[in-house]
């Protein structure tokens, strides 16, 4: 997916001759911390609510305003992980779209980002979680995808996390299936060591038994 396709028009963008208390009002009533600011339809930059409130000439336009986010942007045409990078490494509220002459495309806002992360590592999506600890060198999507689909099962996402000051990596799986003990027996099987299970539907289960526990002592 890429970001161009994540861009919003609910949020129009500020030009350098707005206030920055238009600004501040702006990212109120969006519920934002930053927009980008644009001179016709070229970007300029990005200006924050710090930047506004440190600078304390809110009725002064934008053209006189720092902007200190070292203008971030993001080329529309490249993939969404990308923003969701820039938006965590700069803890960003919403990311500027250009494309490749500097004109402003638009944006794309921490929620929409959020809500295609959903969609796209299918945490939706009924199934259970699966986490496998590994040596690095040990790692091989091709195996592990092989011994899930030996249990007609299918990998809907998966991620990896190194384990810091050690040479292990964290796998976790989200598969298409709740029942998850063929599976786990078939990884044991290949010496793979699974740290950690999560079942739906064994958690409804857990869920059911404490509530239907809390009743009984209500009931005493």
């Amino acid at each position: 997916m890429l970001v161009r396709e994540l861009i919003t028009d609910e949020i129009p963008p500020l030009k350098t001759t707005d206030t920055g208390r238009k600004a501040l009002s702006w990212m109120e009533e969006f519920k934002v911390a930053h927009l980008p600011v644009i001179d016709g339809t070229n970007y300029v930059g990005m200006v924050s609510e710090a930047d506004i409130l440190d600078s304390n000439i809110p009725d002064q336009a934008l053209s006189r305003h720092p902007l200190t986010l070292n203008n971030p942007e993001n080329i529309a045409n490249q993939h969404v992980y990308d923003a969701i990078r820039m938006a965590a490494g700069m803890n960003l509220t919403v990311i500027p779209i250009v494309d490749e002459t500097h004109k402003y495309l638009g944006m794309v806002t921490i929620n929409n980002l959020i809500q295609n992360t959903n969609k796209m590592a299918a945490i939706s999506d009924p199934g259970g979680i699966l986490v496998l600890e590994m040596n690095v060198r040990d790692y091989s999507l091709t195996e592990v995808a092989r011994i899930v689909e030996s249990n007609d099962a299918k990998i809907l996402s998966s991620y990896i996390r190194t384990l810091p000051g050690t040479d292990n990596m964290e796998l976790t799986l989200k598969i298409n299936k709740e029942e998850l003990s063929g599976i786990i027996q078939t990884f044991e099987r290949y010496n793979y060591n699974i740290v950690a299970t999560f079942n739906e539907t064994k958690h409804l289960e857990d869920l059911k038994n404490r509530f239907e526990s809390l009743m009984k002592f209500i009931n005493i």
